[in-house]
């Protein structure tokens, strides 16, 4: 005996790929579909309809179909309310919890469909009723993630699949606006004078209209001569928050204190007497006088991404590793503290530059909503790749030398200005 369901599309869903993805997810999974109806929009800026009916064989395989068309922003005809159950203990959820995407999510409770706040991948999704201050009594529901660890017992956690919608974004048909560009993807051919203009719009917007470039750096940015370039946009305001590891911070600092970077003169590539212990100098130095700020303020820093974000009162969240050296006092050392300043770095950022780090790219794309704009540079394409891999399909890759891309960036910016 079989099972049905049925459930409905609507949106750019044959630009964006999204029904294709549903129609095979269906036969890969082992279940039929039928469409029952099915309305294509003829024009722009038309959306088209699609309402079609899964079959599988037992519940079980139902529930899973449909948990993958949910995730494409398939949504269950005539939906109920979303199922909640209280967290049976701190840091335990309900078995079968519904586990975020990171794509605008909404959550049916009541009768009405609530936006889930600070959406992010791999969370638990909590309703929590609060008094609307029109009647006595009166409540209205509220959603939001949390990530398994923060979860309390008794928090209110959505589980199943019916009641949650899921809105993925949507590929424009005409590819326009300064972002047109990003349709997905990595490759080494676009060409990187026309991404960088591109990026530099992006940017100018951004600080326009009071929002925050997060740049995620890695120590490649000072081995490869890039650091000047960024500390120039944190300096002009281009840049309003870095996140970065223990490496960047150290290496930026030694590159001030010594001239090198990993030992080596970044200027004539020599390899001074004892460079190679210069980076630990260096940890000691700022140590010594008890954290970077101040080192600046003694004048024992005065140059550098660091030097600038200190002195132009640009946040910056160093996120330690069981590999680092020191580490420096600003590097945050515990995993979960770490994490969580990290999220809200991601939560605030309109537009995010990922610039030559794999490991820091991806700590900080899996707290990104689908919706913000992010770009990674990189030599190694499978940077991007595993970003996208690890769910972060907005994320436009642009294969360069990050040396060469800050400096052209940083003209590009700054010579619009001076004219």
């Amino acid at each position: 005996m079989t099972v049905s369901q049925t459930v409905e599309l609507e949106g750019h869903i044959i630009d964006s790929g999204s029904m294709g993805h549903c129609f095979g997810a269906v036969m890969e999974m082992g279940g039929e579909f039928e469409v029952e109806e099915f309305e294509v929009g003829r024009h722009k800026h038309d959306e088209t309809y699609c309402r079609m009916t899964v079959t599988a064989e037992t519940p079980e395989d139902l529930r899973a179909i449909l948990h993958e068309l949910n995730q494409q922003g398939a949504t269950v005809t005539d939906p109920r309310d979303a199922t909640i159950e209280p967290a049976p203990d701190d840091q335990v959820v309900p078995v079968d919890f519904y586990s975020t995407t990171n794509h605008p999510t909404y959550v049916r409770v009541n009768g009405d469909w609530v936006a889930v706040e600070d959406i992010e991948m791999d969370c638990a999704l909590v309703v929590e009723k609060q008094e609307s201050g029109t009647e006595e009594g009166d409540t209205k529901p509220r959603v939001y993630t949390k990530v398994l660890n923060a979860v309390e017992e008794g928090d209110l956690v959505v589980t199943g699949e019916s009641g949650i919608r899921v809105e993925p974004p949507e590929r424009p048909r005409n590819g326009g606006g300064s972002f047109g560009f990003m349709q997905g993807g990595v490759s080494s051919e676009r060409p990187s004078k026309s991404l960088i203009e591109e990026i530099a719009d992006e940017m100018r917007d951004v600080r326009e209209n009071d929002g925050t470039v997060l740049a995620v750096c890695g120590p490649a940015i000072v081995h490869s001569g890039g650091r000047n370039a960024l500390a120039e946009l944190v300096q002009e305001g281009y840049v309003d928050a870095i996140s970065a590891g223990n490496g960047f911070a150290v290496h930026d600092l030694e590159r001030d204190l010594y001239g090198t970077s990993l030992g080596v003169d970044t200027e004539s590539l020599e390899h001074p007497r004892k460079g190679h212990k210069h980076h630990i100098y260096t940890i000691s130095e700022i140590v010594r006088h008890g954290g970077i700020p101040e080192a600046v303020d003694a004048g024992v820093v005065d140059e550098g991404v660091m030097y600038e974000c200190v002195r132009n009162d640009v946040p910056y969240v160093l996120a330690g590793s069981i590999r680092d050296d020191g580490p420096l006092p600003d590097t945050i050392t515990d995993a979960i503290e770490a994490q969580d300043a990290i999220r809200k770095q991601a939560q605030d950022a309109d537009l995010v530059l990922m610039l030559s780090t794999l490991l820091h790219s991806v700590a900080v794309g899996n707290c990104l909503p689908s919706t913000t704009k992010t770009v990674c540079v990189d030599i190694n394409p499978a940077t991007v790749t595993q970003l996208l891999d690890r769910g972060s399909a907005q994320a436009i890759g642009l294969v360069t030398d990050i040396g060469a891309f800050l400096p052209m960036l940083t003209d590009e910016l700054l010579e619009s200005d001076s004219t």
